[in-house]
């Protein structure tokens, strides 16, 4: 096969397109340029796609004997992730910029290009496994990236591959070492790429401004003002701006956030817990939304977050009853559900945070 490598000038990504050409694929290596002042997006770990990345990607590629290319996608990067990210913080709403990136830009933007030139799958170096189109947990569990994944479509998972899912991460770099690649021991990128100072609340207020508001607890009695709800997420602890704990002793959490208000509400560590979670723009890996409530494993963050429950496809959304409660559960977030075997390694479908209840719903409420 033709295949178009995405070298990010990270170890994950170059020991993927190595094992691609091992497999005997024509590979071909391209860099994205996600930012139109790269130079800014790179401190020590924090942050990608800078200078720098690149030119270890195109040393890599160099190593590999595979011909190299930067394309330019920042216009459709801040598009489709940073302006993405600004609005739903905004709307109250705690986004993953990571699956959005992998959604728009890894594998629509660049694979619709790619197919465009006549290739017939993307590699990345994501921790992930695709099993006859199946898409499962990767064999480092610790890794793993299965979810910030599940909002691909079957459609996109058949043209996309995944060489470094099957390997727990030392390997991976001792690998890369063994080949003579530079980036064995490059630290790994972490936190918000396009917020190099991993000052996110900074960020989002040089784009939003100060829009005041009230916190108040869950009586309605008002404890303090903050400068804009995207300075808050649902089960954020600190940072919350208040003078101490509550009356009885214990700490506060951030439980709903009004937008519209600007009202933040906070209350204990039980007032957190959920029991139903609808979604919408569902996404079922397998091409098509089951019939009737399935069991399964939901989870709700990157990394953690799970529980066995019933969801169900309603609409172009979905429904999830857990059988046991989770905590921290934010809109913007992605529920995504896999199969509760043995292994419990397989996703099955996806959708975006728009509700949470600590009690069961209707699903007449999900569209």
């Amino acid at each position: 096969m033709r295949v178009l490598a995405a070298m990010s000038g990270g170890v994950d990504s170059a020991v993927a397109a190595a094992r691609a050409v091992d497999a005997g694929h024509e590979v071909v290596g391209v860099h994205l340029a996600l930012s139109a002042t790269p130079g800014t997006l790179r401190t020590g770990s924090r942050g990608c796609c800078s200078k720098e990345d690149a030119g270890d990607a195109r040393r890599a590629a160099d190593v590999l004997g595979i011909p190299f290319y930067v394309w330019d996608f920042a216009d459709r990067f801040k598009e489709d992730v940073i302006d993405d990210f600004v609005a739903a913080y905004a709307a109250g709403e705690t986004p993953n910029p990571c699956l959005r990136c992998n959604e728009k830009i890894k594998f629509s933007a660049l694979a619709d290009r790619a197919v465009a030139l006549g290739f017939d799958a993307v590699v990345t170096g994501h921790y992930a496994r695709l099993e006859d189109g199946v898409l499962r947990r990767a064999v480092d569990a610790d890794k793993d990236q299965s979810y910030v994944l599940a909002v691909l479509t079957a459609q996109q998972l058949s043209r996309a591959m995944f060489p470094v899912g099957d390997t727990p991460k030392p390997q991976i770099r001792a690998e890369a070492a063994e080949r003579g690649l530079a980036v064995a021991n490059k630290p790994d990128s972490h936190d918000i790429c396009f917020i190099p100072s991993g000052d996110t609340r900074a960020f989002l207020g040089a784009k939003i401004g100060i829009r005041t508001g009230a916190i108040v607890d869950t009586g309605g009695q008002v404890l303090g003002q903050h400068e804009g709800v995207h300075g808050f997420t649902i089960g954020q602890r600190k940072g919350l701006g208040l003078p101490g704990p509550a009356a009885d002793g214990k700490p506060r959490y951030v439980t709903d956030i009004d937008p519209d208000t600007g009202t933040v509400r906070v209350g204990s560590a039980e007032d957190l817990q959920v029991w139903t979670v609808e979604a919408e723009r569902a996404i079922w890996t397998s091409g098509a939304a089951p019939t009737g409530p399935i069991e399964c494993v939901a989870q709700v963050r990157a990394h953690g977050g799970t529980a066995p429950a019933v969801a169900e496809a309603v609409g172009s959304g979905l429904i999830v009853r857990l059988r046991e409660p989770l905590t921290g559960v934010a809109r913007g977030q992605a529920v995504v559900l896999y199969r509760p075997d043995s292994q419990g390694d397989e996703v099955i479908g996806s959708g975006t945070i728009s509700a949470t209840a600590a009690r069961e719903v209707s699903t007449d409420t999900v569209r």
